[in-house]
């Protein structure tokens, strides 16, 4: 009878200036919503997240193989598109690889999102450097002002 008594107590810590009635009542209708929240759905992590917690949610996982270091642009896309996975990087090989892992059934949302993650890192290797841009302008402005003083000054002899 003792355990059972022990077993259902609960431990109630409220911060207050005077512990009336209704105070009580209120800090005891809270926590027992809580508590039957969290009993009738537990939550369920979403987005980038540990290995183990993808695994623990028995929805199989397959993996994708990345070599590109910039990973970090890949989650904001995956975000985007509402996918649940976990990267993790393996230092056996020279250049490290990240796989990343995802649920089975996001196949066709991960498949779009790196569509679009390798359309924007081709996009970028497209572009040229922002400093070889600005030398050869620097250039270009050079000999346009040497030429504009020549000019001057032979039209000043006129």
């Amino acid at each position: 009878m003792q355990e059972e008594v022990e077993n259902r107590s609960v431990t109630l810590a409220i911060t207050t200036a005077k512990l009336t009635g209704r105070v009580l009542k209120c800090a005891m209708y809270k926590f027992l919503s809580a508590q039957k929240k969290s009993r009738d759905s537990p939550t369920i992590p979403h987005g980038k997240q540990s290995v183990k917690d993808l695994a623990k949610q028995n929805q199989g996982l397959t993996n994708i193989e990345v070599t590109d270091k910039n990973i970090k642009s890949f989650e904001k896309i995956a975000r985007k598109y509402g996918v649940d996975f976990a990267v993790k990087k393996d230092k056996t090989v020279l250049p490290p690889k990240y796989l990343v892992f995802f649920k089975g059934r996001d196949a066709d949302a991960i498949t779009s999102a790196f569509t679009e993650f390798t359309a924007k890192t081709m996009q970028k290797a497209e572009r040229p450097s922002v400093l070889a841009q600005l030398r050869k302008f620097t250039e270009l402005v050079k000999n346009t002002i040497s030429d504009k003083v020549k000019h001057r000054d032979k039209e000043q002899s006129l």
